[in-house]
């Protein structure tokens, strides 16, 4: 096969491949997404992002603004200056008289007068009177309750008033709304008019323009105006924000209208063009004043005064009658859903299908950048799409997939999707205590190894090489039970574990079988390559203990043997099984011997609070020092004690002898009351139908207060009985007794029940800490973990720490405390007791 070839089979085998993780995972992804856009949408629903879009909304303001002015508008305001040269505040009847006479000799189509003057500030006050009463003129009036309410100077017909329709947006104080129209009832009286509706339709009067009120819209003429909902956009309005007809304020120029002082007018010096056939607004922007309103503008034109306020209303209403130009629209939220949901899986596309950090770090950005310029250019069509529940989702469903990710990885192997040595490993240790009780059968181990793979690979090119693993891990796939365990634990090496019976002759079965398979020549590009299979078998009874990593060498060590005997061949390694039933049984004797001889002394690991330095709590760690064998190893008495129920009485001397140290601690040394003692409990331990009565036995004799307890739990002993293992674990809670998950993230079995169990802490399993350096998907694991850990409300201690640069980088993580030989190696008592003597800090 020539170099063109092997591209071409790769295309084959890529495209192969991404089916079957579309098909393997695409329902997982969906799900996950799903879930992402409901807890983005929920936090929507209850206004958790309501800030974050209004924000979003005021930079779109700021960005499409532009310096235009409304000729049909003008803007007479009194400034700081007029009123000290008028010597007055309020400004006297007689000014404001002689400021309308002045106006009205110009004939302007409409006045709006947005100052409040229920009282009378005389001289002047008659001729006032009749100068508001002329039919071009609007005042304003301030609606409320008792003393909050203004009304409009009196002597004007209902026609002429209107109410202050500036609304303010809870949160943030900003204006963005218009409150156009108020039905307070069916008579007349009770149909109140906005400030800015009256000026725009006593404007357009000569035009016949009908004005008509329905249930969800306003209409002046052809034009609608939509009633803005609580849901609008990027709202969630409480119900009592939304009273009446309101509309969104279409920003247009922070000066939407030409403006001339109070001066300038009572002089003369306003020329008559400005002011015949406009409608002309009287009001304050004296800062002094503080008729001023925030507004989504920036910097110095962010404070906007009343007048100016309302002239954008009414330059807003003018422009949908009679330009033709359109409101702001929405989307219904079933099509918001959508929108963000695409983004979910836009994220989770990023996330799955890029491998280098940087290329998805950069894709994101784009991504969202994008995004912005969708939501932006649809703004300036006056579309107000979601922006900031899309970019959450986006990054959400991105940091899911890729902790996802990085979890799978580390115990998947990325080519076949099998597991890898570590999660082999793994599950045989699971099948191993799922079957300690089991006297009957054999678990076999087969390592296999593709013959001539090397000579395939150099040949044909790695593409060529990865498609026959492919099809390889598929074939072995189809012809094993679905109980056997298969991984790819090498280049071109495969392992299997199955349960078989007393005798041999299934697992060589299997092995032929499985020869046969792989003899079957692979079809690559019209041409067959043929390749066989070198595979060890090793064995060990069901209910006899052994080492996982240990059998798996043992069959790779008989693999090796097979491969040097021939092609195709299969060899058994023979485990001397007498001579470690003796040794076990010598092992479960002096294990007896020294229950009854107190033979064990309990050290004590110092847990270290990373955010002070200072002691926070110890794990109590059993050690036996046996007068014939020396010290021994708990990982090879522990396993021995727990399968033979020696860890029941072991367990209950351990929580006794650990909890009486800590009570003497605490009456010693005023620094350890808050001091937490950590004791791990076994699985036989747990399934102990009596074990709060011997944790309350224990708490009530050494006199130790349960907060200052800590049990330790293993993932795999809270999965035999979920259901019953949350109720043990809220009635060890209801003591006040901490709960710690141990060994976390070592399994997958616990994920989809953790969120119910009542833990305080998750313990990072040292192995995730010591392959911290190993690669950045390694820190991402742990940083998924503590990030899991806080999101459920929980602490977090990682064990292993062996150096400064682990202890920095766990730090950095926001992971509370750290526990290792950094710190201190597991302490006698006597040197532990130093520790509080000294006071130390690290």
């Amino acid at each position: 096969m020539n170099n063109d070839n092997a591209k071409t089979v790769y295309k084959y085998f890529n495209f192969k491949k991404a089916k079957n993780w579309i098909g393997a995972y695409s329902f997982s992804l969906l799900l996950l997404t799903s879930f992402v856009t409901l807890i983005v949408l929920g936090a929507r629903q209850f206004s958790g992002l309501q800030g974050l879009e209004l924000l979003a909304y005021d930079w779109m303001i700021n960005f499409k603004s532009k310096n235009e002015i409304d000729p049909r508008l003008l803007v007479v305001e009194i400034t700081d200056k007029d009123i000290d040269s008028q010597n007055s505040w309020p400004i006297t009847d007689e000014t404001i008289a002689q400021l309308l006479k002045n106006i009205q000799q110009y004939q302007p189509k409409v006045v709006g007068f947005d100052l409040y003057r229920e009282v009378a500030y005389p001289p002047g006050t008659k001729s006032l009177r009749q100068e508001l009463q002329k039919d071009n003129v609007v005042a304003i009036q301030l609606l409320g309750n008792g003393n909050n309410s203004v009304s409009a100077p009196p002597g004007l017909k209902p026609e002429q008033i209107g109410f202050n329709d500036i609304v303010i947006d809870e949160g943030d104080d900003v204006l963005r709304r218009n409150l156009m129209y108020v039905q307070l009832g069916k008579k007349e009286e009770e149909k109140m008019y906005a400030f800015s509706l009256r000026l725009s339709l006593k404007y357009l009067a000569e035009r016949n323009l009908l004005f008509q009120v329905h249930d969800d819209s306003l209409q002046i003429g052809n034009a609608v105006f939509p009633d803005l909902k609580a849901n609008s956009g990027g709202y969630q309005l409480k119900s009592s924000e939304t009273a009446g007809w309101q509309t969104l304020i279409n920003y247009r120029s922070p000066n939407i209208a030409q403006k001339v002082t109070l001066s300038a007018v009572l002089e003369g010096k306003v020329p008559p063009n400005l002011i015949k056939d406009k409608i002309v607004l009287i009001g304050t922007t004296a800062p002094s004043i503080k008729d001023i309103y925030p507004t989504p503008y920036k910097g110095a034109e962010g404070s906007m005064p009343g007048v100016i306020a309302h002239a954008q209303m009414v330059s807003q209403i003018l422009n949908v009658v009679l330009d033709d130009k359109s409101l702001f629209w929405f989307w219904p939220e079933w099509l918001e859903g959508i929108w963000i949901w695409g983004w979910a899986l836009l994220g989770a596309a990023i996330a799955w299908r890029l491998r280098h950090p940087l290329l998805i770090v950069t894709v994101g950005i784009v991504s969202i950048g994008g995004l912005w310029g969708i939501c932006f250019v649809t703004f300036t069509f006056n579309g107000w799409i979601p922006f900031v529940p899309a970019a959450i989702t986006l990054a959400l469903t991105t940091a899911s997939v890729l902790g996802y990710k990085s979890l799978y990885n580390l115990f998947y192997d990325s080519l076949t999707g099998l597991p890898n040595r570590t999660l082999f490993t793994k599950k045989l240790e699971e099948l191993k205590q799922r079957n300690r009780f089991k006297s009957k059968g054999l678990i076999a181990i087969l390592c296999l190894d593709l013959d001539r793979f090397k000579l395939i690979n150099d040949g044909l090119g790695y593409q060529a090489g990865d498609l026959i693993l492919i099809e390889t891990a598929q074939r072995l796939q189809d012809n094993l039970d679905s109980k056997a365990i298969l991984a790819r634990v090498g280049a071109d090496e495969f392992a299997i574990a199955i349960r078989t019976t007393e005798e041999t002759t299934e697992a060589i079965k299997i092995a032929n079988k499985l020869n046969k398979v792989l003899s079957i020549p692979f079809k690559l590009s019209q041409q067959d390559i043929f390749t066989s299979a070198s595979i060890g078998l090793a064995l060990n009874r069901l209910g006899e203990d052994f080492q996982p990593e240990e059998l798996l060498q043992a069959s790779h060590t008989a693999m090796y043997k097979a491969k040097a005997s021939g092609k195709s061949q299969h060899e058994v390694f023979a485990i001397k099984m007498h001579e470690q039933a003796l040794k076990r049984l010598q092992l479960e004797a002096d294990l007896n011997q020294a229950i009854t001889n107190q033979e064990f002394e309990l050290y004590y690991q110092p847990i270290i609070s990373l955010a002070t330095g200072m002691l926070s709590g110890f794990e109590a760690l059993v050690r036996w020092q046996s007068p014939a064998r020396g010290f021994i190893s708990p990982g090879a008495f522990i396993p021995v004690a727990e399968e033979t129920g020696l860890i029941v009485p072991m367990g209950k001397w351990i929580l006794e002898t650990a909890c009486s140290q800590m009570q003497a601690w605490r009456r010693e040394f005023t620094q350890a009351q808050s001091v937490v003692m950590s004791v791990n409990l076994s699985s036989r331990q747990f399934a102990q139908p009596d074990l709060i009565a011997q944790i309350q036995e224990a708490l009530i004799i050494t006199e130790l207060d349960p907060a200052n307890l800590k049990l330790e739990i293993t993932e795999s002993m809270v999965m035999d009985d979920v259901e019953n293992t949350i109720i043990l674990l809220n009635q060890l809670k209801k003591l006040n007794i901490k709960i710690s998950m141990d060994d976390f993230g070592t399994g997958f079995s616990s994920f989809s029940y953790l969120h119910r169990f009542p833990t305080d802490t998750l313990k990072i399993d040292r192995s995730f800490v010591s392959n911290m350096s190993q690669g950045v998907k390694n820190l991402e694991i742990v940083n998924t973990i503590v990030i899991l850990a806080h999101k459920l409300g929980m602490d977090v201690i990682a064990e292993g720490i062996e150096t400064e640069s682990e202890r920095k980088i766990i730090q950095d993580f926001k992971c509370e405390y750290g526990q290792g030989y950094f710190f201190a190696k597991p302490l006698s008592k006597h040197d532990a007791t130093e520790l509080f003597v000294q006071n130390r800090q690290w």
